[in-house]
């Protein structure tokens, strides 16, 4: 970047000889400062000058050197602006668009940069400086856009990939989900079928011990039958035994 150049004042003489000599007299010692790297020293004599002439195109330009050697760059384009506004001299009002062009280089503002550039070198196009920095401003804002789409493509393959790693954990949970499922509802199969055999078992045994019951109930009657027929035929037989016992007897009469 091109050095900022101060003013020098012009003695001339005039009605206000004295304020103008007051004037000068603080750039002279601001300029002094300036020179030194003093630069809070020379912004405090080029703020004295203003206030005997707050229309000092010298002291304002020279001013915002000042500030912007110590980084206090807002403060330096307003005492820019304010010097190329109170000039008709072209070459001025283009080194105050010049440095506040480097004002916007520093903050990597490199579009506002590149105005300033171009309009001050519509005022002095012989200024191969400016015409150096308007190149390097413009490279330089071609890498920062291409900076700035390598970190957008960045951000959204970034964005692409949490997407996917999210319907990949959607999907995992989805199936971790339906295997619960499908496993809750086997299990509940299962246990319906132990159910079901358990009653179908319950169900035989209580058959088979009613069939046994009902097998014993009638081998009970039958041997009851049994019993009674053959106590019918044992009376019956003693029946007879008797009968034929009178005959005999009987007969011996």
């Amino acid at each position: 970047m091109k050095k900022n150049l101060l003013i020098v004042a012009l003695c001339l003489l005039s009605a206000g000889a004295f304020a103008q000599k007051a004037e000068r007299e603080n750039l002279r010692k601001g300029n002094k400062s300036y020179q030194k790297e003093k630069y809070t020293e020379a912004e405090i004599d080029y703020r004295k000058s203003q206030e005997v002439n707050n229309n000092s195109v010298e002291a304002a330009f020279n001013l915002g050197n000042a500030l912007y050697k110590q980084g206090k760059f807002q403060d330096a384009v307003k005492e820019y602006g304010i010097a190329a506004a109170n000039t008709q001299d072209k070459m001025i009002q283009s080194d105050a668009l010049y440095n506040t062009g480097n004002v916007f280089m520093t903050q990597e503002d490199y579009t506002k940069a590149i105005d300033l550039y171009k309009k001050s070198l519509r005022l002095n196009p012989k200024d191969d400086e400016c015409r150096y920095n308007l190149a390097l401003a413009q490279k330089l804002l071609q890498d920062q856009q291409d900076q700035q789409q390598d970190q957008d493509q960045q951000n959204e393959d970034q964005n692409q990939d949490q997407n996917q790693d999210q319907q990949n954990q959607d999907q995992q949970q989805n199936q971790d989900q339906n295997q619960d499922q499908q496993q809750n509802q086997d299990q509940q199969n299962q246990d319906q079928n132990q159910d079901q055999n358990q009653d179908q078992q319950q169900q035989q045994q209580q058959q088979q011990q009613s069939d046994q019951i009902s097998k014993d109930v009638a081998e009970q009657i039958l041997n009851a039958l049994n019993q009674d027929e053959k106590s019918l035929q044992e009376k019956v037989q003693k029946a007879q035994m008797q009968q034929m016992e009178r005959r005999k007897t009987d007969k011996e009469w």
